[in-house]
């Protein structure tokens, strides 16, 4: 029996049991291939085909102990269910085998962990054994009835080892579902259980103490009704408690408390674990008393909650998670909102208490969860009788009560710097969703915030739950999807572990996608909503929106690396960036130009004049800044004189500068904007390899045919918005602004109001005059974007290359009239 099976093999079926919840196809070839290699009978006489199998299945629950056992369940469900009906019950037969066959090894390796040599291998293949038939009992624990008795031993292991604790809450987790299924177990048995639970919870730690408590509720409550026996524990914890809140009041820096701190700390779990499974305020355990216990735990353990030391109120809020599972209604006590919510909203509060109240209230939700879905099974057989289902509803309204009071908290929650903290939050949200608690529409931005944590076991729990509602919910996703969009901002805001560097919104790997990718793919394919949701983002870069600077360099990001598939979609927001240029561009100039200060020779004009702008000027301005400000054009155009044409119009604003750097800094900061957008769609025209021509016929009315051709992408085309991402981590906005600083402001300046004179060509001029507007707005392009000149590629037909129109490489015109 020793004769281990083949790591390849149990490597191959660990990850082919983990697709059991997959797409149909393939469920039903993993329920297929594991019916044939596991869950087929096995004739009798061939024992050493049944060990293999026993080793087998124990070395793929033993190699899943880390990542969980839901797929064995999954498929253990999958295959019972589908021979229900059945008169042959292969399946079944095969269960009873494996489970009689398991209890076999189990004595066997007993015996041999006398022996010093193999004794780690078999207390390892003693603790899969077990575990396996835990898996067993949850589905299906008749099948451990009989062997009740042969498992009981086993609560009396001598505990020196990680593996010992394993198999003493394992079976005791086999025992609570499997003692209550026996008929007229002998009262013997049942006493030396009661006796076994009570040394072990008395003895060891949290692990220990929850499940046997969690097996005493069951033995207790549902078979032998032995009540004092439980009470009188309760009262050795609960007088122990009561007497060093005593102690603590009266001295809180007694040398007795901190010489008593263990017996606090177990005592605040026990009471707590204990009201967990018996409601200590019926007659059969208080008898005639009017004291009202749950109301007396509930002081006792909030008094400790205010204790200095943070283990003591990690251990009180932990017995208050427990005893809300028997008494949701204490959830709505004063003192308890104000706990739970100050805790969880506080940015200083500790990590551990915020995860442990996260922790209570996903237990209580999962708790929940099983009692309406054994109350379901009830009411389906008894439903002629009497209306479970009903109860079921009264208990879910208690819920949904309870989470509407803690929700925003709990949604805050994913703006935290730990991962674990966000872990918990959102284990909390979908438990809260998959019970229809709230209404679904007011996560969804949260949950499209989360599909950018960098973790991915959460970015594809949060999509899942988008998937969920979308399926449920038309609309809602679209609905959210820029709030969303920003709210994601905020969560990479929080998760930056180095501030100076600016938030982006694609992934740091190779595959650069877009931190929302999910979301876009999800909206792409309704044409409609799509629209509005990309001209909203482009709508965030209008000058009069106000966005922050690193924001519209996070939605810029997303913008650059969506996972678009058609034509259609980059043109699109090219077609509205050259709109928000001409509106914003337009603005930024005309602002820039009311700051300055006007020839102090001049100032006696009439204010009129000195407020009109054209490129005939009206003598209003000195003539160094009537030089500057005339379109480049209309200058002699001489190259070798080009660069100190630049430096004089640079000199010539210079003296206009106010001395007030205000209005500079206000042009270098709204610039942004602008910048990431010529940025933008110089990004998206390189890597889908469009004409100038192409990006200018497009008209967003046309029929969706015409541009639905799939997008032939380039590789290795980057987004960096070199102008952007200096101006963050020089922190311009708040820094002192030097002489050489303005120079550049100034120069940028000027490449914008270049830019703007040639964004919308003339139609009448001439090829010549066109070729030179066109040249204007690529060097100011190449200046604007930082160096190196916009790449010239080649057009995508042969149509567009023998249209005859500019194919520059700079941004193109409005679509002309």
């Amino acid at each position: 029996i020793e004769q281990p099976t083949f790591p390849k093999i149990t490597e191959m079926c660990v990850k082919m049991i983990r697709r059991v919840n997959d797409e149909e196809g393939i469920k039903k070839l993993v329920n297929e291939t594991f019916q044939k290699l596991w869950f087929t009978p096995t004739p009798h006489h061939d024992k050493e085909a049944m060990t293999r199998k026993i080793l087998n299945i124990t070395d793929v629950v033993a190699a899943c102990r880390d990542t969980g056992y839901d797929w064995f369940e999954q498929l253990l469900q999958n295959l019972l269910k589908s021979e229900e009906d059945a008169s042959y019950k292969p399946v079944k037969k095969a269960c009873t085998q494996l489970v009689d066959n398991l209890v076999e090894h189990i004595l066997k390796y007993e015996e041999s962990l006398s022996d010093s040599d193999n004794k780690g291998v078999n207390s390892g293949r003693l603790v899969a054994c077990i575990t396996t038939l835990f898996l067993f009992s949850k589905i299906r624990p008749q099948l451990m009835v009989k062997h009740a008795m042969t498992m009981q031993p086993y609560l009396t292991t001598k505990c020196s080892t990680q593996n010992d604790f394993m198999v003493i809450c394992n079976v005791a987790k086999i025992l609570e579902l499997v003692v209550p299924l026996m008929e007229h177990p002998s009262e013997t048995f049942l006493a030396t259980i009661e006796e076994d639970l009570m040394k072990l919870i008395i003895k060891y730690g949290m692990t220990v103490v929850q499940h046997c408590v969690s097996c005493l509720g069951a033995v207790v409550n549902k078979v032998t009704q032995n009540y004092k026996f439980v009470w009188s524990c309760f009262n050795r914890y609960y007088g122990a408690l009561s007497k060093l809140k005593s102690q603590h009041q009266e001295d809180p820096n007694s040398t007795i408390l901190t010489a008593n701190k263990p017996a606090l700390l177990r005592s605040l779990f026990t009471v707590g674990a204990l009201c967990r499974h018996f409601d200590f305020d019926q007659e059969d355990f208080k008898g005639n008393s009017k004291v009202n216990i749950k109301d007396k735990v509930l002081e006792l353990l909030m008094y400790f909650t205010k204790h200095s030391d943070e283990e003591v109120q990690t251990k009180a809020i932990i017995g208050l998670g427990f005893a809300f599972i028997q008494h949701p209604s204490l959830m709505f006590e004063q003192e308890v909102k104000t706990l739970y919510n100050s805790i969880l909203s506080d940015k200083n509060c500790s990590v551990n208490l915020k995860i442990q109240v996260l922790k209570n209230l996903q237990t209580y939700l999962q708790e929940e969860d099983t009692r309406m879905q054994q109350a379901d099974r009830d009411w389906k057989k008894v439903a002629k009788q009497e209306d479970l289902k009903e109860m079921g509803d009264i208990s879910s309204g208690m819920s949904s009560s309870i989470m509407q009071l803690y929700l925003k908290q709990v949604l805050e929650a994913f703006f935290h710097t730990q991962s674990s903290v966000r872990h918990f939050a959102l284990n909390v949200i979908a438990l809260t969703l998959n019970q229809g608690l709230i209404h679904p529409v007011q996560c969804v931005p949260y949950l499209i915030a989360m599909g950018t944590d960098p973790e991915p076991s959460m970015r594809n729990k949060a999509d899942q739950q988008l998937v969920e509602i979308d399926k449920k919910y038309a609309g809602f996703i679209h609905m959210k999807a820029v709030a969303g969009m920003k709210m994601s901002y905020q969560v990479q805001q929080a998760i930056n572990t180095c501030p100076k560097d600016p938030v982006r919104g694609f992934r740091h790997d190779e595959s650069s996608s877009a931190l929302c990718s999910h979301l876009y793919s999800m909206i792409r394919g309704n044409r409609q909503h799509r629209r509005a949701f990309l001209i909203s983002l482009l709508n965030l870069f209008d000058d009069t929106a106000k966005t922050e600077v690193n924001m519209l360099l996070y939605i810029a990001d997303n913008l650059a690396c969506f996972p678009y598939q058609t034509q259609e979609e980059p043109l699109f927001i090219m077609h509205h960036i050259d709109i928000t240029l001409s509106v914003s561009g337009s603005n930024l100039l005309q602002s820039f130009k009311e700051s300055m200060v006007k020839d102090k020779k001049k100032e006696r004009k009439p204010s009129s004049d000195e407020e009109t702008e054209s490129d005939s000027n009206s003598g209003s301005e000195s003539e160094s800044e009537e030089e500057a400000s005339k379109p480049r054009r209309l200058r002699k155009r001489v190259d070798s004189d080009s660069d100190s044409d630049e430096e004089n119009d640079i000199n010539a604003v210079m003296k206009c500068l106010p001395e007030n750097s205000a209005p500079l800094i206000e042009f270098a900061n709204v610039s942004q904007g602008i910048l990431l957008l010529l940025m933008l769609k110089q990004h998206l025209k390189n890597l889908c390899g469009f004409s100038d021509s192409k990006i200018q016929k497009y008209s967003p009315s046309e029929s969706a045919k015409v541009y639905d051709k799939a997008i032939n992408r380039k590789t290795g085309v980057h987004f960096h918005p070199k102008q952007t991402l200096d101006f963050l981590r020089s922190d311009m906005a708040n820094s002192k602004i030097t002489e050489e600083v303005k120079r550049s402001i100034v120069k940028q300046y000027l490449d914008f109001k270049l830019l703007m004179e040639h964004l919308d060509p003339d139609e009448e001029e001439e090829d010549g005059e066109v070729s030179a507007s066109t040249n204007a707005r690529n060097k100011a392009i190449t200046s604007l974007l930082g160096g190196g000149s916009p790449k010239n590629n080649a057009a995508e037909t042969e149509d567009d290359e023998s249209d005859g129109e500019d194919r520059g490489g700079g941004t193109s015109g409005v679509r002309r009239r």
